[in-house]
């Protein structure tokens, strides 16, 4: 079994169009989460989200390029991009054969649904663009970042809603490993901020009209964001061998099945997902200093949550921080795994956790230490990164220092 590290890193989301950018706002406890700009907005009972602002694809892509690429797989790109650039990796033949992607999405391309839905039921077109199919396949992003870079391995995409992207990283983390590939470029991209994505969450009833305020006594729900953040998995002897800088070791993965309630988390299943991660990673409950939550702002998430961090750390539960930074980005669905593995790199290289901001009231069913509202300085070296998805799915995956 080979080690894996991460030797690259990118993202886009709503706070920032970097990792830079996205790490000050981590610190900052810098809220992302706005007033929408999309058509139709007067119609929606929720305005606000986690919106990417100030998005232009003709910075980036040219004109054939955007005909191709939804928002989704433009997000992915970019980010892709300076993942790449930083992992310093060129794949040439003999690593372009043993390197691959995985990514999640829970909806890849919704806005084409939407446009199209519109030209052809409110404007009553009968055709619509030739590459309306491939722009909106769940696996476009995927696929267009393989052609990009050359990535020749294994690549597909994983579909599990809100653990898309968790589970798209452990898949990763397990093909380096075991040797199936040496690099592989992994994480997560959504774009629902249309006015049929936020319609269709809406129709939930989970949805807050003010702001996410993930564990505190007064949140009323979750708030819908965007953005896709994508890593470089390697091999660590190949990273070694080039002298790469190393972000963290990935050490551990596990996924599960609550096989219970198609939208109710379940306390059991996501305890059986954490312990199963630190057994995976050769980690004791004490040697983890901070895990970064699912934390959406939903009663039934955090609650639940809570009760199987509590239960799956015992004494040391008392001793942890863990923070949701979805009150600062929103959450990003099936792109919310890899966007907020950055504050799990973030911890461990530069010793500061990402707040729970938003923070008002504390809930004697969420008492554990949640970081609130104030980024912290300390050093931890082994992290968590839950993921609880609707469906009963759950994926935890580890980090640690190296």
């Amino acid at each position: 079994m080979r080690r894996v590290v991460i030797t690259g890193a990118g993202t886009v989301n709503a706070l920032a169009h970097d990792v830079a950018g996205t790490f000050a706002a981590f610190r900052e406890g810098r809220c992302g989460i706005s007033e929408l700009d999309i058509r139709d907005k007067d119609r929606l009972g929720v305005r606000i989200g986690g919106q990417v602002h100030g998005w232009d694809p003709e910075a980036h892509f040219n004109r054939q390029q955007i005909a191709l690429y939804d928002k989704f797989t433009q997000f992915t790109l970019l980010a892709a991009r300076e993942a790449i650039e930083q992992s310093g990796l060129v794949f040439g033949d003999d690593l372009s054969l043993a390197s691959g992607v995985v990514l999640g999405t829970a909806g890849g391309g919704v806005n084409t649904w939407d446009e199209n839905y519109r030209a052809v039921y409110e404007e009553g077109k009968n055709r619509v663009h030739p590459f309306v199919v491939p722009k909106l396949m769940n696996n476009a992003a995927a696929s267009h970042v393989s052609m990009e870079w050359n990535l020749r391995g294994p690549t597909f995409t994983v579909a599990t809603a809100c653990a898309s992207s968790n589970h798209a990283m452990g898949l990763a983390f397990q093909l380096v490993r075991s040797g199936a590939a040496r690099a592989m470029v992994t994480g997560g991209s959504e774009s629902m901020l249309c006015f049929g994505g936020v319609k269709a969450w809406e129709g939930l009833r989970v949805m807050s009209k003010t702001a996410c305020r993930p564990f505190s006594a007064n949140r009323d729900g979750m708030v819908q964001g965007e953005g896709a953040a994508i890593y470089v998995f390697e091999d660590y002897e190949h990273a070694r061998a080039r002298g790469a800088q190393v972000l963290a070791e990935v050490v551990g993965f596990a996924m599960c099945s609550d096989a219970g309630d198609i939208v109710m988390p379940s306390a059991q299943g996501a305890e059986r997902a954490i312990t199963g991660c630190l057994r995976d990673a050769r980690l004791n409950p004490e040697d983890v200093g901070y895990i970064n939550a699912h934390g959406t702002g939903t009663a039934a998430n955090d609650k639940t949550e809570c009760a199987a961090v509590a239960h799956a750390f015992g004494h040391h539960a008392d001793r942890l921080m863990m923070s949701s930074t979805k009150a600062m980005h929103g959450h990003c669905i099936g792109g919310t795994g890899a966007v907020e593995l950055l504050a799990c790199l973030l911890a461990l290289n530069e010793g500061v956790i990402a707040p729970t901001i938003g923070y008002e009231e504390p809930d004697p069913e969420c008492a554990l230490d949640v970081v609130p509202n104030t980024a912290r300085e300390a050093r931890v070296d082994a992290v968590l990164s839950n993921a609880f998805a609707f469906g009963g799915l759950n994926a935890v995956i580890a980090l640690r220092r190296v």
